[in-house]
């Protein structure tokens, strides 16, 4: 197993994971551009040919690709995506969304949120005056119903 996310770019001690010496171009690349293998199996069940893993790897040249029916395919959707993501490398923010989302955030620390088992629990007079009717009105209804079955 290789482990290429390491923030020490090979340069450590051992951490357990057999280490392949870095490439040039691996040094050169940000993280987020390095090989992840995620297995053979494509979703629709077809496999990426070997030739089409090298031509990514940079070990064989488009043109021997390319040419080789089913593979020409694969190349174009790898390079539609290429063309994607450089064009979102080079995308930019807007010049006042930093400072929209640092007004956004409040300038005081929220306040402690008590679970409702700790709050203090308040009964105002009309609440109670509505709870014993509700209780009343419950207990004359259950002793009629037993009333009825009891005939």
């Amino acid at each position: 197993m290789v482990d290429d996310l390491r923030s020490d770019d090979g340069l450590g001690g051992f951490d357990g994971h057999h280490h392949r010496p870095a490439r040039r171009s691996d040094a050169q690349r940000p993280l987020a551009d390095r090989e992840v293998p995620l297995g053979q199996q494509e979703q629709d069940g077809r496999v990426l040919a070997p030739a089409v893993h090298a031509w990514l790897d940079g070990e064989l040249p488009e043109a021997s690709v390319r040419n080789k029916g089913e593979m020409a395919r694969d190349v174009e959707f790898w390079k539609m995506i290429t063309v994607e993501i450089d064009q979102r490398r080079h995308m930019r923010t807007p010049v006042n969304l930093e400072a929209r989302i640092m007004d956004a955030i409040p300038q005081t620390a929220p306040q402690l949120i008590t679970p409702w088992w700790r709050r203090e629990f308040v009964v105002t007079p009309m609440a109670a005056v509505g709870a014993v009717a509700g209780i009343v009105a419950l207990s004359a209804a259950v002793t009629a119903a037993m009333m009825l079955i009891a005939r």
